[in-house]
């Protein structure tokens, strides 16, 4: 791989499509990850009681999600394996536009100065296996919206766009691990 950009690779797609649960199938392969943002965002704000939740502040939430990607950039950096990361600094733009707030120019300069692999996996909508919880609450029809902004930004941004199958997590595994050129070591 010729720059930290081409080990970057980034799984997106609506809620509820099985990005996280890739990712941990990933990390327990022995592969690098990073977490989504956006998770780890509502469960701190909802533990501190804090308003930059995406139903009371959507705003500060873009802000704190855009803060966590760069820095999961920046540690991804300090590193020297390709790294997994459950959604990119773009995932901030898209999320931005799906909810009609305006995007500030710092947004955009980040998802365009933040580079990631020339393909990007992306999840689509996955009806069968789509489920609200806690810190999910979207519908399946937020979640199918969330997924063609999120085409459409990291299509916009250069991407080459990488549909992951409608499969079982071992079978989506093989697929990713594959299409990053990776081969998986036995574990021991």
């Amino acid at each position: 791989m010729q720059n930290d950009s081409d080990r970057f690779f980034v799984l997106t797609g609506g809620p509820g499509s099985g990005k996280t649960t890739l990712i941990e199938a990933l990390r327990s392969a022995g592969l690098a990850t990073s977490p989504e943002a956006g998770r780890g965002i509502i469960r701190d704000q909802s533990a501190i009681g804090g308003p930059a939740l995406p139903w009371h502040d959507p705003a500060q939430f873009a802000e704190l999600m855009l803060s966590w990607e760069l820095r999961s950039y920046r540690a991804a950096l300090e590193q020297n394996d390709p790294v997994f990361f459950d959604r990119g600094a773009p995932d901030t733009l898209g999320y931005l536009r799906l909810t009609g707030l305006p995007v500030p120019d710092h947004v955009r300069n980040a998802a365009e100065r933040f580079r990631y692999a020339s393909h990007v996996f992306i999840a689509p909508p996955w009806p069968e296996i789509f489920r609200q919880d806690n810190e999910r609450k979207q519908t399946l029809e937020e979640a199918e919206r969330t997924y063609h902004a999120l085409t459409s930004v990291y299509t916009e941004l250069g991407y080459k766009l990488v549909p992951l199958p409608l499969a079982p997590v071992e079978a989506r595994l093989r697929f990713v691990v594959a299409k990053a050129g990776l081969r998986l070591e036995p574990q021991t």
